[in-house]
């Protein structure tokens, strides 16, 4: 690898969620790394509003870029000079972004259910926006293979609360992003993941980047959708953990 200061050690692995998630949306797969890696450093941070940082909301309209710098001043505080980053659907944004504007502070990437164009239904933008948690359980359900669907509404159930309006915000800096022309600019090795069943983010989207990013390969998990990451987390850190070794 090319960036970062100190290429031997054992990276830092910094977790960026999705749209209305929290750092929490990682456990199962962080419990599946840390029991086939025990010496990685995982580091799953809230974006403004989510998680452990409600009360952190910030304004009312976002970018992806913004959220990027905000991830980038977390893993300065927390002394992450450089970092594989991981990140899901908005969070894959995030790390693309950081990826091209910051690139010294990212070693690899792993985009999890996530494409260089975020585009979003308008009915789904309204939904967030005029009744946010029935549109949020919703979402989830759509995000999760079929056959899923007890485990998609116990994530929901467990999931912790966000600021008002973030899940609408979420989605509307999705609906703006597109760095497609910009993606050969991306020099670190990637590792794209998505479900096979993925509704959101449909597997073309991962292949558009692997084809499209100079050092990049895919990886299809099977009987997943747009959440494989917590559908399928032990296969999620197989992949992972198999693609670390060989960097």
């Amino acid at each position: 690898m090319t960036h970062g200061a100190d290429q031997s050690a054992e990276p830092t692995l910094v977790f960026i969620h999705g749209s209305g998630d929290g750092a929490q949306v990682w456990e199962p797969l962080k419990q599946a790394l840390q029991a086939r890696k025990p010496a990685l450093k995982l580091l799953a941070v809230d974006l403004p509003g989510h998680g452990a940082r409600i009360a952190d909301p910030g304004p009312e309209q976002v970018s992806v870029r913004d959220y990027a710098e905000d991830v980038l001043a977390e893993m300065t505080r927390q002394g992450v000079s450089s970092a594989i980053l991981v990140g899901h659907s908005l969070g894959g944004a995030i790390a693309l972004t950081l990826a091209l504007e910051h690139a010294d502070a990212v070693r690899g990437l792993v985009i999890v259910g996530s494409g260089a164009r975020l585009r979003v239904l308008p009915s789904i933008l309204t939904a967030t926006l005029e009744r946010p948690d029935e549109a949020a359980l919703e979402i989830v359900l759509m995000g999760y293979a079929p056959g899923h669907e007890a485990d998609a509404r116990a994530y929901v159930a467990s999931r912790p609360p966000n600021a008002p309006g973030m899940f609408h915000r979420d989605l509307a800096a999705c609906d703006v992003y597109d760095i497609m022309t910009d993606l050969e600019r991306i020099q670190q090795p990637a590792l794209m993941i998505v479900g096979q069943q993925d509704q959101m983010t449909p597997p073309k989207y991962a292949q558009y980047l692997a084809d499209h990013l100079p050092s990049a390969q895919l990886r299809v998990i099977p009987d997943a959708g747009h959440y494989v990451l917590r559908e399928q987390p032990d296969a999620v850190a197989v992949v992972i953990g198999g693609w670390l070794s060989a960097l």
